[in-house]
């Protein structure tokens, strides 16, 4: 019994983190780029009281052991990257990458950091940058007397100046990695590089696997509101459960505290 109240404490602990985990994606619901994550878990060690194949007599063995699961404990949030619906919103400097790919964002710590969400703007000097003010790697400046702005699908970044008419400024390199589930999430819509993720493999959209950027769009978050809700629920469920296992083996040892010889 005492061994029910720790199992059934484990359930309630891991539910916890999976309900933790639905209120982070519903909180996200409207964040550009933003990928949705899972709680995965695995059962605890067991306790083993009789190994299977033990000899039951001299000519006999066990077809199977009897050991007892001491509960369970998440061990990862796997992350989704599945893409999110585009939302067009006419703004020059707004792009969404159409298949695999991240933006290379230049941190002030020197790191290279990645992103989907392609909400860019201009700085003092004419540079694109993210809403943090952190520029795109290799930075593009855009001209101050630029009139209007082209992005291609593979990138090319050409402005209109007036009197010298259109020419190519830059272009938008993507990133894409063996494994993106294993980069790590840093905050502000930014990934960072891991040895999970494997090293980045960055060119042209369009090129080698890479998405086409569209210009225009943003990437709306792929978590779905339904989807969340029912996780929720089965998470709540799943607590209850567990909550009354407690209670159930909290009953047993009262009885046996009130047994009287």
């Amino acid at each position: 019994m005492i061994r029910a109240l720790y199992t059934a404490a484990s359930g309630m602990n891991a539910q916890q983190t999976n309900i933790d985990n639905v209120a982070h994606n519903l909180a996200n619901v409207n964040t550009t780029g933003f990928k949705k994550s899972r709680v995965e878990f695995e059962d605890l060690v067991y306790q083993e009281l009789r190994a299977p194949g033990a000899q039951t007599s001299a000519t006999t063995e066990a077809p199977v052991g009897l050991g007892m699961g001491l509960g369970t404990r998440p061990v990862a949030t796997a992350r989704n990257f599945s893409a999110g619906n585009l939302r067009s919103t006419a703004a020059p400097l707004d792009l969404a990458i159409e298949g695999a790919g991240f933006f290379k964002i230049a941190l002030p710590s020197g790191i290279t950091a990645y992103t989907r969400a392609g909400t860019f703007h201009l700085d003092a000097q004419g540079t694109i940058v993210t809403a943090d003010g952190y520029p795109l790697e290799p930075e593009i400046t855009i001209p101050t007397d630029a009139v209007s702005v082209s992005i291609s699908k593979d990138g090319t970044v050409s402005a209109l100046v007036p009197g010298q008419g259109s020419s190519q400024i830059g272009t938008i390199e993507t990133a894409t990695f063996a494994n993106p589930a294993g980069l790590r999430p840093l905050g502000g819509n930014l990934f960072e590089l891991t040895t999970a993720s494997g090293d980045e493999e960055a060119g042209a959209p369009g090129t080698d696997s890479r998405g086409t950027l569209a210009q225009g769009f943003v990437e709306d978050s792929n978590v779905s509101v339904v989807e969340e809700m029912v996780n929720m629920i089965i998470g709540q469920r799943a607590y209850e459960a567990n909550s009354r296992v407690v209670k159930a083996a909290d009953e047993m040892l009262s009885q046996v505290n009130t047994l009287v010889r």
